[in-house]
């Protein structure tokens, strides 16, 4: 070792000893003419130091709030599409109120999201990135949602096309990548899959008639938005417009924003918040329309205990409904094949790790990046006109028809059938899961405090879920597709 020392500090003396006696070749330096300048320092007058003053009080926030000119993009209806900026229609807010009214007004709602999260415990998973997400996309100046694109004034079309953009904010990649392609549905999809358990749907196949029937509300939203577009004017609800109103009636949040962003991605952020804002307010606004469609008889009708279910059953079930989706509506597929492969990962008992990181890992992240991306949507230009009041409006109808249209199956099937159906689980027919399930078995327990219907609604609630991704695969197919 210490020869091995002693002959390399030889090589290195000798190195550095031949490099000192190599000649440096003489290089001719480069001459570089300066000007003489006798004036010194520049100096900065009093107006120049004033200019700059204002130039960095209107890059405040303060600033943004209080100015009323819109971004071009708003007010000459532009918007990005394939990588390009495309003129579509113009946004004009509530009152003609100024832009930056609309921002402040809109963080204020936002606010009131999280407060509705983080406080009442409304959804907060998702009512929370989604209220956080609105708060980022209306900071003035903030630069976090969609490019602006520079210089537009009133360019023609190949000037449009050739316009410089910005670079855009964190929030519209998320957006981009996960939204805008549908990904972040699909995934949410996988991991409700993992968690759900079809064991009643399939000791009570009958229960599935409530589950479609619930999917009513999203028809009769359609058609409401149609006619409010015929007969109220500055809403313009087209037909795409309306199949996107139309699914809130399912209760279904992922599949909202799945067909919201295929057919209608202007409308994305009021229909997710609305979509998601009512399944939080499930036991608000179903028990009252269970009340008044249901007697107190009809409330208190025991359902027998459901029969076990075998393992290889709930291992074919998923199989069926994706081959049979693959026969009869492949534009369903994305929806109800992502949620049957989380269903049989979980069933099989075979992949325990990946069905765990579906349920847990996978769905979280998600959660997140979609939840703050949809959030972003929530920009004032979009959220506050006369169509997005259409839109709460359509969205609570929508939900309270579906309500009723699987409480009113319910009763129907009891007039032809020997084993009466609790009417109360009908209501479980939305896809809110499974919150809607524990609303029909609290108001069951109400009635009889021996009468448990929790898993007995929980047939018609995971037949929901389906039914409204079949009903979402259709409307794309329709519309989109």
């Amino acid at each position: 070792m210490k020869k091995l020392l002693v002959m390399l500090a030889a090589m290195l003396i000798g190195s550095g000893a031949l490099f000192a006696l190599t000649p440096v070749p003489e290089v001719e330096a480069p001459t570089v003419e300066v000007e003489a300048s006798n004036e010194g320092p520049k100096q900065f007058t009093t107006e120049e130091i004033l200019g700059k003053a204002k130039g960095i009080w209107k890059d405040t926030g303060i600033y943004g709030f209080l100015s009323t000119d819109a971004p071009d993009w708003v007010t000459k209806g532009y918007t990005r599409k394939d990588g390009q900026f495309v003129k579509g229609h113009e946004v004009h807010m509530l009152g003609g109120m100024p832009y930056g009214v609309g921002q402040l007004i809109m963080i204020v709602v936002c606010v009131f999201l999280i407060y509705l999260a983080l406080v009442k415990g409304f959804e907060p998973l998702l009512l929370f990135p989604i209220g956080l997400g609105g708060l980022l996309a209306n900071v003035p100046l903030a630069g976090v949602t969609t490019p602006e694109m520079l210089g537009i004034g009133e360019m023609t079309a190949e000037q449009i096309a050739n316009a410089s953009v910005s670079p855009g904010g964190f929030l519209y990649y998320i957006f981009s990548f996960g939204v805008d392609t549908g990904l972040f549905p699909i995934l949410i999809f996988m991991g409700v899959g993992a968690m759900t358990d079809f064991g009643p749907l399939i000791a009570n196949p009958k229960t599935a008639l409530l589950g479609a029937a619930a999917q009513f509300g999203i028809f009769t939203a359609l058609i409401g938005a149609i006619a409010l577009s015929v007969y109220i004017p500055g809403i313009n609800f087209g037909l795409k417009d309306a199949a996107s109103i139309g699914i809130i009636g399912g209760a279904d949040g992922p599949t909202a924003i799945w067909l919201t962003s295929k057919l209608a991605p202007d409308k994305l952020g009021a229909i997710a918040v609305a979509a998601y804002s009512y399944m939080a307010l499930v036991p608000i606004i179903q028990p009252p329309i269970m009340r008044a469609l249901t007697t107190q008889k009809e409330r208190k009708i025991k359902m027998g205990q459901l029969r076990h279910v075998l393992k290889i059953e709930k291992v074919i079930f998923p199989l069926v409904v994706i081959i049979l989706c693959a026969l009869l509506l492949p534009s369903a597929v994305p929806l109800v094949g992502a949620l049957m492969f989380g269903n049989i990962a979980k069933e099989c008992g075979v992949v325990d790790r990946l069905s765990d990181t579906m349920q847990n890992a996978l769905c979280n992240i998600v959660t997140i990046c979609l939840g703050i991306s949809v959030g972003s949507k929530l920009a004032a230009e979009k959220f506050v006109t006369g169509e997005t009041v259409g839109i709460l409006v359509l969205g609570v109808i929508a939900f309270g028809i579906g309500t009723a249209a699987g409480v009113l199956m319910a009763k129907l099937m009891n007039v032809f059938s020997k084993t009466k159906i609790n009417p109360l689980i009908g209501a479980a027919g939305v896809s809110a899961v499974p919150m809607a399930a524990r609303v029909a078995n609290k108001e069951g327990l109400k009635e009889d405090p021996t009468n448990f219907l929790l898993m007995n609604a929980m047939g018609p609630n995971v037949s929901g879920v389906i039914g409204s991704a079949v009903a979402a695969g259709l409307l794309y197919r329709l519309l989109g597709g």
